[in-house]
């Protein structure tokens, strides 16, 4: 049986510990929260033991994974804390808010010989994956454009509902950082690394924030192909999010999970099925609700993370891979301050 905690017990956390209850040989033994009354009911619905003090949550028998769910911008002292203690340490989406506190927790996490993850559940959808297999079977041709494109809607409401919400030092940015990084983080698992970016950001129908709640950016890749990332939390009511390849030979649209377009040049037999399978295969997604999400993928990339400890294989999403989208995220924050191209 593996144990699991959890650090941290806000609304991602019960997506966690609802992904970690549908594990054969999982088991929820803690969680922890500054707040002991909010760690105690977080045990009284998902089970565990409730800790107000990280140290002593760490020294729990039998726990042998962390998944961090504090505040985007402290992931790494708590990430930081669980690979000194041994454990092995799955962090919420972003790592880190900037690459240089994302290098400290891959560092640490190397030096204490533990795993270390972070959540992007997006590329365990089988749409997803179907999408980046045939861009790595060449199936676009030569790709010219890739687009990731999310145009949500979050209320003022929102953003006041916690201190650390749309702040620079927590948030670590706005519509690109907290909601748009699974898009960012899935248009480059597809198409591969980006090498520049130009770009701006806004803030457009949100008060009392430090970051954008629109943002704007042109991007190149390694591969010669463009493309562009919209995110904006201020597009009422909220549109499901997309990611839209378009090549000499090939166009496909994912809007969410489902595969709305799957167009070929040179079709096969398998893609008929593939566009009838897909093309209504969503949970809706989180556009003007950011807990109307599915807990489904978590619980498969949970999965895959508990294997490779096992195995002693790697990942498939981890700390490295999850640093990639922070600093193509960064790079975007950077040339829309400077106002210049950005080079990664």
């Amino acid at each position: 049986m593996v144990g699991w905690g959890i650090i941290g017990c806000g609304m991602i956390a019960k997506f966690h510990a609802k992904a970690i209850s549908e594990i054969r040989g999982a088991n929820l033994v803690a969680c922890y929260a500054r707040d002991v009354s909010k760690a105690s009911s977080f045990a009284r619905e998902f089970g565990g033991t409730p800790y107000d003090e990280l140290d002593a949550m760490l020294q729990h028998p039998n726990l042998d994974i962390v998944t961090i769910c504090t505040p985007s911008g402290a992931h790494l002292e708590p990430g930081m804390a669980a690979a000194r203690a041994g454990k092995h340490v799955l962090v919420e989406k972003p790592l880190e808010i900037t690459t240089r506190r994302c290098d400290r927790l891959i560092k640490e996490c190397e030096r204490n010989e533990v795993y270390l993850g972070t959540i992007f559940p997006s590329r365990f959808h089988k749409s997803a994956i179907l999408l980046k297999d045939a861009v790595d079977k060449g199936r676009f041709g030569k790709i010219a454009v890739a687009d990731a494109i999310v145009k949500w809607y979050r209320t003022q409401e929102y953003y006041d509902s916690g201190k650390w919400r749309g702040t620079r030092l927590l948030d670590g940015g706005g519509a690109l950082m907290n909601q748009a990084i699974h898009s960012v983080d899935l248009l480059l698992w597809i198409m591969g690394p980006a090498v520049a970016v130009t770009s701006m950001t806004a803030r457009r129908a949100h008060e009392r924030i430090e970051v954008e709640d629109t943002a704007v950016a042109c991007i190149e890749f390694l591969s010669g192909a463009l493309g562009t990332i919209v995110a904006t939390t201020a597009a009422y009511p909220g549109s499901l999010k997309r990611i839209e390849i378009a090549g000499s030979d090939g166009t496909a649209i994912l809007e969410e999970e489902a595969l709305t377009r799957w167009d070929f040049r040179k079709s096969n037999r398998q893609d008929a099925k593939i566009l009838s399978e897909m093309q209504s295969n969503t949970t809706g997604g989180g556009a003007s609700d950011p807990a109307a999400i599915g807990h489904a993928a978590h619980r498969e990339l949970f999965k895959d993370f508990s294997k490779a400890i096992a195995s002693g294989t790697p990942s498939q999403i981890d700390g490295t891979e999850g640093r990639h989208s922070v600093a193509v995220i960064n790079a975007i924050y950077r040339s829309a301050i400077t106002g210049r191209r950005t080079t990664l």
